[in-house]
């Protein structure tokens, strides 16, 4: 199975929103990547449920939205209801973990758990054979551009022995300092998808900075 990519609009240009999804759909993109934060989990402000609502009917596109921010519990329907087809929040944000999971499946999208760079494989545990997507961060979260965090590609081996175990239909996803270079790296260490925002959006040619970083 090739790689999935999965642009974050967190990189595109947001006084051109519409046009930037169109633009990653048009040029090979498989899954457009949202990343929501509240700037009290992490430092940045970002989107809301309107973004999600008013983006999509611009694109077929998976839209998978990454939750960053506390207590997810009390919008992950929202965003199921705005649009989104991938709902995946932190564990070190939320205390009711197995009901979040269960209202993003009753409400009929997927489901995804984050962990952060500092965050234990093994936390994911729990929770796995719930689980449509692991997203291991190779950066912490916050903002853009940053370089990818040496150790993760031991951090995304381990989360595929545990998916392999518990849960072999899930997927893995890896986002933060993704990149050209590192690509084939991260898809050889077990990620299913690749999250990558300026090597796509800072490219002069999206598409082929696409197919490059599909391997």
């Amino acid at each position: 199975m090739s790689t999935f990519i999965a642009p974050s609009i967190l990189s595109g240009n947001f006084a051109d929103m519409g046009n930037e999804v169109k633009s990653i759909d048009r040029d090979g993109a498989d899954i457009v990547h949202v990343d929501v934060m509240d700037g009290v989990f992490v430092p940045n402000l970002t989107f809301g449920f309107k973004m999600v609502s008013d983006l999509r009917p611009l694109s077929d596109l998976f839209f998978d939205v990454h939750l960053m921010i506390v207590d997810p519990v009390r919008y992950v329907e929202r965003f199921v209801k705005a649009g989104a087809d991938f709902v995946s929040f932190h564990v070190e944000a939320e205390k009711e973990i197995d009901r979040t999971l269960d209202i993003i499946k009753n409400a009929g999208a997927k489901c995804g758990l984050a962990i952060n760079p500092d965050t234990p494989v093994e936390s994911l545990a729990p929770y796995i054979k719930k689980l449509d997507l692991v997203l291991i961060m190779s950066v912490f979260p916050g903002f853009g551009g940053q370089k990818f965090i040496d150790g993760s590609l031991e951090r995304i081996a381990a989360a595929k022995k545990l998916r392999d175990e518990y849960a072999p239909d899930a997927l893995i996803e890896v986002d933060g300092g993704v990149t050209i270079e590192n690509c084939k790296d991260i898809a050889a260490a077990g990620a299913d998808i690749l999250v990558a925002g300026s090597s796509v959006f800072g490219a002069k040619d999206r598409a082929a900075a696409i197919k490059m970083l599909r391997g």
